[in-house]
């Protein structure tokens, strides 16, 4: 798809006293490995909103949301109520980790997930002097959305469609921690993304591959989806990383690049809190993201969200690589 209509990156608002660089906050060039720090957006359960350097245009991106679009946020705030729950008395027993992980995964889709994949809690999930999430598993579930809808990005309709998943999201991991807390064992759900990061969970549960685009790349669903997560102790069989191709496409293609309106996304992997990884220029991107109720250009321009493309798509990419490397040997 080409975005419709995409605004230019010229603002009708600027910080008084600019904030220290996003990219600095975020770790851009750190040799050393490091715990995420809160930038953007905060429930301030954690580092608290205030102390965050883009708070202010956390605020104004709020304020400039449309009614649409609030109306799904306020519905996803007043489910987070049901986040954690009473666990039942009688625990179902657990002895076989991979019929347990198979039948929560499959309990996921059931109840509207796309995808689903078990690991661990781990350490880059976690910011910087956030309290750790007691529990050990983690379920990262990803929803997808409406294919037709998200052609309108970065425009008010697409931008509903994103709120609209947020809210399904949250109510899929609502809905398998109470299944969860039913079987006897504790669970919450983490919907929102402010007090854990998606990201790294997804990936290690083989979900899928970050992309150029500083988004995860799953095979069948390209990055038309959108995250959460169940933590709890009911011990899972884990998952683990995939390959599906996604540095094979990246390194190639610039169609994102090309199509992002700031010109934000970089051409190379980058050096972030220790990891080479693919990285957004957050102070290029999150102005236009304020103003643009979430952009998404770059996700839905990305071949792989094209419907029914990603599994040829990665076939083809693995195996021209395999030639490749037999031929260089």
């Amino acid at each position: 798809m080409r975005p419709k209509d995409p605004p230019p990156a010229t603002y009708p608002f600027a910080y008084r006293n600019p904030p220290r660089s996003g990219n600095a906050v975020n770790g851009l060039g750190e040799q050393e490995k490091s715990l995420a720090r809160p930038v953007f957006h905060s429930t301030g359960r954690g580092g608290g909103r205030q102390s965050l350097d883009w708070a202010a245009l956390d605020l104004l991106f709020n304020l400039l949301t449309s009614p649409g679009c609030f109306w799904q946020v306020l519905r996803t705030l007043w489910q987070r109520r049901l986040y954690v729950g009473p666990v039942a008395r009688a625990r179902v027993p657990a002895d076989d980790t991979a019929a347990m992980a198979a039948r929560i995964k499959a309990e996921a889709k059931r109840l509207g997930a796309g995808i689903a994949g078990v690991t661990t809690l781990r350490d880059d999930a976690l910011y910087e002097g956030y309290p750790r999430p007691p529990y050990k598993y983690v379920v990262s579930i990803g929803t997808v959305m409406d294919r037709k809808e998200m052609e309108h990005v970065p425009q008010s309709r697409g931008a509903r469609e994103v709120m609209r998943t947020y809210r399904r999201s949250s109510r899929i991991a609502i809905d398998l921690a109470a299944y969860i807390r039913g079987l006897g064992w504790p669970a919450q759900a983490y919907a929102d993304g402010e007090d854990l990061i998606q990201i790294p969970l997804a990936l290690a549960a083989g979900l899928g591959e970050l992309g150029k685009h500083g988004s995860i790349i799953n095979k069948e669903f390209g990055s038309n989806f959108r995250l959460a997560a169940v933590l709890t102790d009911l011990p899972l069989a884990c998952d683990a990383p995939v390959d599906i191709g996604v540095d094979d496409l990246c390194t190639r293609c610039r169609r994102c690049e090309l199509d992002c309106p700031p010109d934000a996304i970089l051409d190379e992997k980058q050096m972030v809190r220790g990891v080479e990884k693919w990285y957004v220029d957050f102070d290029k991107c999150i102005p236009y993201f304020a103003m643009t109720e979430g952009c998404g250009i770059c996700i839905e321009v990305c071949p792989w969200s094209e419907p029914g493309r990603g599994p040829a798509l990665s076939e083809a990419l693995i195996a021209k690589r395999r030639k490749e490397n037999h031929e260089s040997d």
